[in-house]
């Protein structure tokens, strides 16, 4: 097999930044990008190794482009932290039309080691969502 027809893999990093927290994520889908940068968000945070879900949350999340998406599912982790103070462990997207379904696996943000700054809100600023020969990558920056 040509190593350039394999699938890439799905992955996340944060990126320094100045005051803020900014990460990228790639996928082979739109929805493996999306899941990997709600990954990247809480792993800025908190220590997931020894997280386990507590509860589980669903949300139909619409938006009319893939950059609003992104942002629209971020703003509905930094909620769940806002207002339960839960966190993702693990989150399913499934496409659907002009969004996802999002099935997010919640722990106790509380009960888990922190690491870094909380995210206070996702900014439009550098926001940024592509689809390349590779798969999907986005960049996204979070206040904290």
């Amino acid at each position: 097999m040509n190593p350039a027809d394999t699938v890439p893999s799905s992955g996340h990093r944060s990126v320094p930044h100045t005051a803020d927290l900014r990460v990228e994520a790639w996928g082979a889908t739109r929805e493996e990008c999306l899941a990997e940068a709600v990954r990247a968000v809480v792993e800025s945070f908190v220590d997931l190794t020894e997280a386990t879900a507590q509860t589980s949350r669903e949300a139909e999340i619409t938006a009319n482009s893939d950059e609003d998406l992104l942002v629209a599912l971020l703003e509905e982790l930094v909620y769940w932290l806002d207002t339960a103070s839960e966190v993702p462990v693990a989150v399913d997207l499934d496409a659907m039309p002009g969004g996802v379904r999002a099935r997010f696996r919640m722990a106790d943000a509380d009960s888990l080691p922190v690491t870094g700054a909380t995210p206070k809100a996702v900014t439009l600023h550098q926001l940024t969502f592509s689809r390349g020969p590779d798969g999907f990558r986005c960049s996204v920056t979070l206040d904290v």
